[in-house]
């Protein structure tokens, strides 16, 4: 039985009651949903939501990003500027600083950053703290589902312990899932409406009310464990793969094979092969963070994660490869490191987007930087970019800029780029995705990855 104070009387009610009651509305969409962290995975859920005909307050420490909200202005690209004043304007979506209003939220998401310290180990302070701001202001009845990226146990220890810690009674009066986030920036045909997403409650009747929530979308497992882990093995998948891929780019230019036609080659078998192709590095906020959430946690256990481990020196390592081969290129033209004007192409971590988490080509700029004579960065997504500690500003594509270096290198391929015209304005071009060649530009000047 739970106690429970309504109008000043104290009542008992059970726990089939409390989940009817939620259940109920969640059907009919009266339910009130708080989403905790409006970045890159919480401003898209918020909206998400809302769209559906829930009412969401978006949660967040930054004052700026709820003012730009509450002005329907979107700060993230996969946020439509008028979809959001639409919501806004229709009272669905609001946003505040005022954690106070957690306390009459039926359901609250936390979509809080979870980075890796310069250590490669997890921080979970944001986890942490919003964890602690839940259990103060919370009320019985309220479902929490962690979306963030993490280890399995995370959500056991940092959201259910405080929540215990306040006497409340998990799967009883509270009731706590686990769905990990599946937001890929720029995927124009996958998103949170087609994209199926794992839940684990903590108990059966936390499945039942998570499930209900998301919706078709839903794809049920035993536990929040499963789902932690297998949100983290979704990205130390491609992880590993990436590096066997860059592993064997080295190999190739060693050997003198086209690494590129080598794996369309492989790729023309219907099945049993997954395409991943080399790169600068790896970048975003998953693929080359989510391994060492799982490194750290085996560790714990006494173990290694050695392929991991290994991948990570491979992935890590193709930035200094790539700054070799600049070096060479350059050297063949008869051209000193300490002479050359070098442009770079593109500094996003991905296409067409201006995300520069964990961007690998930031880290080749910031060492050329310190290299060359000259540098510019063309990045049409972004205005400036913080290069070893100090804010560096971007220009806009300029044929006459290009014609006056002494090497371009296509660093993130944006679809914005004109690539017939970035040929016939360089006299040398180092091309790490082989973008030209897929555009049917076979040229001499063009050295490939």
């Amino acid at each position: 039985m739970i106690l429970s104070t309504v109008q000043g009387k104290d009542i008992f009610i059970t726990q089939h009651t409390a989940q009817t009651v939620l259940h109920n509305k969640l059907q009919n969409k009266s339910a009130k949903i708080g989403v905790i962290g409006l970045g890159y995975v919480g401003l898209p859920t918020a909206c998400h939501y809302a769209s559906r005909g829930y009412n969401v307050t978006g949660f967040d420490l930054s004052e700026s990003k709820v003012n730009a909200i509450n002005e329907g202005v979107s700060y993230i690209d996969d946020v439509n500027q008028q979809q959001l004043s639409k919501l806004i304007e229709k009272e669905l979506l609001r946003a505040t600083t005022n954690m106070s209003l957690l306390r009459v939220m039926d359901v609250l998401l936390i979509c809080v950053p979870t980075p890796v310290k310069g250590t490669k180990e997890p921080d979970l302070s944001f986890v942490e703290s919003a964890g602690r701001t839940i259990a103060e202001y919370v009320i019985e009845g309220t479902l929490v589902i962690l979306e963030s990226t993490t280890y399995p146990g995370t959500t056991e220890e940092y959201i259910c312990g405080p929540l215990i810690k306040k006497g409340f009674v998990v799967g009883e009066n509270i009731f706590v899932a686990y769905s990990p986030e599946r937001i890929d920036p720029g995927n124009k045909r996958f998103n949170l409406s087609n994209t199926p997403k794992v839940v684990g409650g903590m108990t059966a009747a936390c499945t039942e009310l998570a499930c209900a929530f998301i919706g078709k979308t839903a794809n049920r497992v035993k536990g929040v464990r499963v789902a932690e882990l297998s949100k983290v093995f979704e990205n130390t998948f491609r992880w590993v793969n990436l590096a066997l891929v860059n592993e064997l780019a080295v190999l190739c230019e060693e050997l003198d094979i086209d690494i590129w036609e080598t794996i369309n080659a492989a790729s023309s078998k219907p099945y049993g092969f997954m395409k991943f192709t080399p790169g600068i590095g790896v970048g975003g906020h998953c693929i080359p963070v989510d391994p060492y959430y799982l490194t750290y946690k085996v560790k714990e256990q006494g173990h290694r994660t050695k392929m991991i481990e290994l991948a990570g020196e491979i992935n890590d390592g193709m930035v200094q490869y790539t700054y070799l081969r600049i070096l060479e290129l350059l050297s063949s033209k008869g051209i000193l490191m300490q002479h050359a004007h070098v442009v770079i192409l593109g500094a996003a971590y991905k296409s067409d987007i201006g995300d520069l988490r964990e961007s690998p080509v930031v880290r080749l700029i910031e060492k050329l930087q310190k290299k060359v004579k000259t540098l510019t960065i063309i990045e049409p997504y972004v205005k400036e970019i913080n290069i070893n500690g100090q804010a560096q500003a971007v220009v806009q594509y300029d044929p006459v800029i290009l014609q006056h270096a002494d090497l371009v290198v296509i660093g993130t391929p944006h679809t914005c780029f004109d690539w017939n015209n970035v040929h016939d304005n360089t006299t040398l071009i180092f091309d790490s995705k082989n973008v030209m060649e897929e555009k049917g530009i076979v040229s001499n000047k063009v050295a490939k990855l």
